[in-house]
Parts: structure tokens; C-alpha cells; sequence
């Protein structure tokens, strides 16, 4: 799994299959852990993921992320989808800098993945 600095992967649990369940607990820099859960509402490999999305300690209600993959001439996009609740909660989490981590995350990942091309 990749991390943002600072942060370590706890509990991650994962049945995936479409109503299957995943969880993740990560343990930020401070020492406070988040847990983040959701349900597979569809899977369609290797194309297209659609998830749920809610904190254990938060309750703003869920988020649907959908990810697709769409390979052209030997090189994958990744375009990752979120539709929020409300604009009050996607403006709380952007606010929150959920950005920068996932820009961490993203690139963490692309190093990652050029280092086992």
C-alpha cells in the first residue's frame, strides 16, 4: 500500500467481490488513527471499480468513488471519481488537505510503478 509521509497502514481488510466490505485503518503522524470503510458496489476488471466510502469517526455521509482504467497504446490512466454527499462535505475534506495527501499518494505510486516497468 502507499502512504503519505508520516502515515502507516494499521488494519486493512478487503473482500472484494461486488457487496463485499474493505476497511482501513491508518495511523497519522500524531499517533490518532482514522479508520475508513466502505462497500463494493461494482467491479469490472481490469476497467472500472465503484466503492463506498465513510470515517468511523465521522459521519457526513458516504461517498461513491469510482475509479476507471482506460489503457491506450501501452499506457494506463487512472481517473478516480467522487461524488460527495453534499458541497459542505467536499469542502470540509478539500479544506482538510485530502488534495495534497492524494497527490502524495498518486506519486508515491507512480514511482512505484516506473521502478517495476
Amino acid at each position: 500500500m502507499v502512504r503519505t509521509r508520516g502515515w502507516s497502514l494499521v488494519v486493512c481488510e478487503i473482500d472484494l467481490r461486488v457487496g463485499g466490505a474493505w476497511r482501513f485503518v491508518t495511523r497519522r503522524p500524531d499517533g490518532k488513527e482514522v479508520g475508513q470503510r466502505g462497500v463494493y458496489r461494482e467491479i469490472v476488471p481490469p476497467e472500472r471499480l465503484v466503492n463506498t466510502e465513510s470515517w468511523e469517526d465521522w459521519n457526513p455521509g458516504e461517498l461513491l468513488v469510482t475509479a476507471v482504467l482506460v489503457e491506450q497504446g501501452g499506457t494506463t490512466t487512472l481517473t478516480s471519481t467522487l461524488l460527495f454527499p453534499s458541497q459542505e462535505v467536499r469542502d470540509t475534506l478539500v479544506n482538510s488537505g485530502m488534495t495534497n495527501g492524494a497527490a502524495e499518494t498518486y506519486d508515491k505510486l507512480a514511482e512505484y510503478l516506473a521502478s517495476i516497468a
